[in-house]
């Protein structure tokens, strides 16, 4: 279940959900692996729901590994909202 304001990361090969989850494990990022929600459509069925607190962190792994998935949602008042991944903050950068 994909709770208000949380984000879905999706990825459009079951290979590379899987490797972004072993990286964001290996890691201690915070994040689970769930079924693409219905809304949304994916060939891999997979997704990462990520809080918004720790969308800045779990991007910055999978940044450092060339692995931004290609689709990012929002969920605000019950519908879906694409975010462009490229957008999110490195938490590392400086305004």
């Amino acid at each position: 279940m994909v709770n208000e304001q949380d984000y879905v990361a999706i990825f459009h090969s079951i290979h590379r959900v899987l490797r972004a989850e072993q990286l964001l494990k290996g890691a201690g990022a915070a994040f689970l692996l769930i079924p693409v929600p219905r809304k949304l459509t994916s060939d891999c069925g997979l997704a990462l729901r990520i809080a918004p607190d720790h969308l800045p962190a779990v991007f910055a792994v999978l940044r450092a590994a060339a692995l931004l998935p290609p689709e990012l949602y929002q969920l605000e008042g019950g519908e879906y909202v694409a975010i462009d991944p490229e957008d999110v903050a490195d938490p590392g950068e400086t305004a």
